[in-house]
């Protein structure tokens, strides 16, 4: 058996390796297009095997194609979709043609594979053709699309669980810190008390938006231009195909998919991929911006706030012994910026799509699926190796509070503005902590100053204290005229 066998094509002749299941078409695509180190995506690849798997079907339901080339076809499909094959896919991410070279790809690993599973020789396209079996009724521009959809979904709805599972692990820790008092703080500066559990629950809204707005997104990938053909209007394909191909995908891929009403627009138009990349960035920014809280509120330890304690997983430094860094919130911060950047990639490529297609479809797919499955592990990764194993420093936190000088503003509504501005000024200059300096002048009692500052007073709306003080309040009235109630 020679090494090689020979393939035509309307450009020629070219040697492919014999007991490849890709063909012609996929070797000039291998050789035009070595840019990168990057394939299509695996999930790309598993999707577009269903639609073809759904294609066959429908092909032999509307009377296109004999039973026994259907079922090889579609058991092909199968084996793709389960992952095997994977080595025969070739060709690289970065690549012209709107995705022609992965759909050839996959029409020749099928169309070979399902000769062998009729008893043929690999390359007798005279049993099984790439094009006019396996592609019979399609188009790149509408299988392409229809499969970054599929795998869209699925990687989706997995971040939007991922996300889910963040939440929970950030409203377990709103509830074990719902009593940790601590120094607030705006502008990195010394702001009014919250609780530890405060922040953790403002934490898990945040995600808890992005979990529901991923999963109500994967809503718009729902409709596809399955059966448009080249540009949308369905030339080649039988009205019987049509209302079949799309039916059979559901089946298949269990999904609640639904052929486009206007099939030209989902040929032209690519920006519900933008739309969802939007959602997804805003998920980025959430994340980032957790993880920059809590490499703040842990530095140190002895140089820093160290409210908190990460979880050490691994030596920080190999000159420093017995430094820790925190190095999961540092890699969600690098994920989230590369999810910013694959959303601006994103969006100029949905940008460029020109009359009936968009030709980029490629570089949406490749930024897209991989930031989409990258982002669910990071998730998780943050939820479980991080906030799960976070703890409260209590003592650090409440040496702040004490040492700082905006526990005043609770002391506002009984002494005034300006007697509260003397306090503190006062306390500054004589350095000494508010309750110290209270306690001296005999402003407040020991009660009375623990009726003000009990953690529940602070950290909810009202006055500090009101309810056991409020013979102490100082009002003004409408007409700014004192009053004392």
């Amino acid at each position: 058996m020679t090494d090689f066998r020979l393939e035509k094509d309307l450009l020629g002749e070219l040697p492919v390796p014999a007991r490849a299941y890709y063909g012609i078409h996929t070797m000039r695509a291998f050789k035009n297009f070595k840019v990168s180190g990057y394939n299509v995506h695996p999930r790309l690849v598993q999707a577009l095997a269903e639609v073809k798997w759904a294609a066959a079907r429908a092909n032999h339901r509307s009377g296109l194609l004999s039973a026994d080339i259907a079922k090889a076809i579609g058991s092909a499909a199968g084996e793709v979709a389960g992952g095997k094959l994977a080595d025969q896919f070739i060709v690289n991410a970065f690549q012209g043609g709107a995705g022609t070279s992965t759909n050839m790809n996959m029409n020749e690993v099928l169309a070979n594979r399902a000769i062998e599973l009729l008893g043929g020789q690999i390359g007798d396209y005279e049993l099984v053709h790439p094009i006019n079996h396996v592609n019979l009724s399609q188009s790149t521009n509408d299988t392409y699309p229809t499969a970054l959809r599929v795998a869209a979904i699925r990687l989706v709805l997995d971040l939007s669980e991922a996300m889910a599972e963040l939440q929970t692990a950030l409203q377990k820790k709103e509830a074990q810190f719902a009593g940790v008092l601590k120094l607030g703080r705006t502008e990195l500066q010394d702001a009014l008390p919250v609780t530890l559990g405060q922040e953790f629950s403002a934490y898990a809204e945040a995600v808890a938006r992005d979990r529901w707005r991923l999963y109500k997104v994967e809503e718009r990938l729902r409709q596809v231009n399955l059966g448009g053909t080249a540009v949308g209007t369905g030339l080649n394909a039988p009205r019987k195909y049509i209302y079949h191909v799309v039916e059979e995908l559901r089946q298949i891929t269990g999904m609640g998919l639904a052929r486009a009403e206007n099939m030209i627009d989902l040929t032209q138009n690519a920006d519900v991929f933008a739309e969802v990349s939007g959602l997804v960035k805003a998920a980025a920014v959430n994340l980032t911006k957790i993880a920059g809280d809590l490499m703040l509120l842990s530095s140190g330890p002895a140089g820093g706030p160290a409210e908190i304690n990460l979880p050490p997983l691994q030596a920080g430094s190999s000159i420093m012994p017995g430094k820790v860094n925190p190095v999961i919130p540092e890699m969600v911060s690098q994920v989230a910026w590369q999810t910013m950047g694959a959303d601006q990639v994103i969006c100029q490529a949905c940008g460029a799509g020109r009359l009936e297609l968009n030709s980029f479809l490629p570089l949406v797919a490749h930024n897209l699926l991989p930031t989409l499955e990258m982002l669910a592990k990071t998730a998780r990764i943050f939820a479980y190796d991080c906030i799960a194993g976070i703890s409260a420093n209590e003592q650090r936190c409440l040496r702040w509070l004490d040492e700082s000088l905006t526990m005043v503003t609770a002391l506002v509504p009984y002494i005034g503005y300006e007697q509260a501005t003397e306090l503190a000024r006062r306390a500054h200059k004589e350095k000494k902590t508010l309750k110290e300096l209270v306690m001296e002048t005999g402003l407040f009692s020991e009660d009375e100053w623990r009726d003000i500052f009990k953690p529940r007073e602070l950290t909810r709306p009202g006055i500090a204290g009101a309810r056991r003080l409020a013979g102490r309040l100082e009002i003004k009235d409408r007409r700014g005229m004192k009053t004392n109630e």
